[in-house]
């Protein structure tokens, strides 16, 4: 078995990293600052929240009262190959500067709908309007639409030149989404994606989110099409044509510089070489994802995958492996919901490797408060050092092997 050579790791251009100051004292974890407005309207920097998580940040405002947090959605974008979209983000972003992230942003109500009131439950719950706002954004992020045509239920097609200005119009709010992809023929494939964990922000800092997590898979492709017991078909006249899958672009660098498809163990393996910046989010959900999608000889051999072409029946088999792995669980990772910790060093020990530990398994003061049973996930921990540019040494470990004092992982 031949594992993946550092030439693939190439195809991630380092680039140099900016980020805000850090002050030295504090451990923060917060929301990217860049938000959209809930009528729809962008602030002054012009850049969307995404993701369910921000970089480290200083002291809330003097109110010692816990800001409301923000409705966003993001989504794990799986392409036909069961690699995953990540963007980088603009070097001038006052927070995430160069980090890869996930596409997503702020519910927008021009274009998603109103999301329910600060004090209602469901503010934290699945619902369209954060599935409207998780298809908007990757569109205007990536230029994928993952919409279906109103006749036919396939995805739809649109011509490059209709997709960019229409990404132009949606951003500037100049249409509704909706009614822009009505005129295409279309309609947002809500239906299609599967929510994987929410992400609160903590109370320690002055701008929160409530981002719903969601994962999508574009179809596989194949010159043979599948039958209906996962075996080649030869009538292939019976199928219609496979959908054309756009290349991701960026939004003309606007709030990203990149936009690529990978396997989930490549771009944790270029995080841990430093030549990429990912959040604990994103780091935390693409180990989850590695683990169906990259046959790995184990939970964190990263550099283990290999570049052998995988058959389309097997790369439905592991998309169902990941999707049957998703629902379960008590509660199942449709349900999970995770507002990260730093947790005190077991016995009052620093570690002694530096790195710090993040809880999973608090849900937020919002969904405590509210008494819906919904819960994080206990079992692991996320271990990082936090340094100015943004979290290094990010590693997904088991919870008692996280509060070892001695643990040098």
């Amino acid at each position: 078995m031949r594992v993946l050579s550092n030439e693939l790791f190439l195809y991630a251009q380092p680039q140099r990293t900016r980020f805000i100051p850090v002050y030295a004292q504090v451990r923060r974890l917060h929301q990217s600052s860049g938000h959209r407005n809930l009528d729809g309207q962008k602030d002054i920097n012009k850049q969307t929240i995404s993701n369910g998580f921000t970089p480290m940040a200083g002291d809330k405002s003097k109110s010692n009262q816990a800001a409301v947090p923000r409705p966003s959605a993001s989504v794990l974008l799986v392409s036909p190959q069961n690699q995953v979209l990540l963007l980088q983000r603009v070097k001038q972003s006052s927070s995430f500067a160069s980090a890869h992230v996930f596409p997503g942003g702020n519910v927008s109500e021009f274009h998603d709908g109103r999301a329910p009131e600060p004090a209602s439950a469901e503010r934290h719950v699945d619902s369209e309007v954060y599935r409207k706002a998780a298809i908007r954004e990757t569109f205007e992020e990536s230029g994928i639409l993952l919409a279906r045509n109103a006749g036919f239920g396939r995805l739809i097609e649109v011509p490059e030149a209709e997709r960019e200005e229409g990404r132009k119009l949606v951003h500037s709010n100049k249409v509704p989404f909706e009614q822009w992809l009505a005129q295409k023929g279309g309609r947002a494939d809500i239906d299609g994606l599967l929510p994987f964990t929410r992400w609160v922000t903590p109370t320690n800092v002055p701008k929160r989110f409530t981002t719903q997590m969601y994962i999508y898979f574009l179809p596989t492709l194949s010159g043979t099409p599948l039958s209906a017991n996962g075996q080649p078909n030869s009538n292939a006249e019976d199928f219609e044509p496979e959908v054309s899958i756009p290349t991701p672009t960026t939004d003309g660098g606007v709030e990203h510089t990149t936009a690529r498809f990978l396997p989930a163990s490549v771009w944790l393996r270029l995080a841990q070489e430093g030549r990429i910046i990912l959040f604990p989010p994103q780091f935390f959900l693409l180990h989850q994802a590695a683990q169906h999608f990259d046959n790995l000889t184990a939970p964190t051999a990263y550099g283990s995958i290999t570049r052998d072409t995988v058959p389309r029946e097997e790369l439905e088999a592991r998309r169902k492996r990941l999707v049957d792995f998703i629902k379960s669980g008590s509660p199942p990772w449709t349900e999970k919901c995770i507002s990260p910790t730093v947790q005190p060093p077991r016995g009052g020990k620093r570690r002694q490797d530096g790195r710090v530990v993040l809880g999973l398994e608090r849900p937020g003061p919002e969904l405590e408060a509210a008494k819906l049973g919904r819960k994080g996930h206990l079992e692991d921990c996320v271990l990082l050092d936090f340094r100015k540019e943004g979290p290094r040494r990010v590693a997904v470990i088991s919870r008692e092997e996280a509060m070892q004092p001695e643990s040098k992982i």
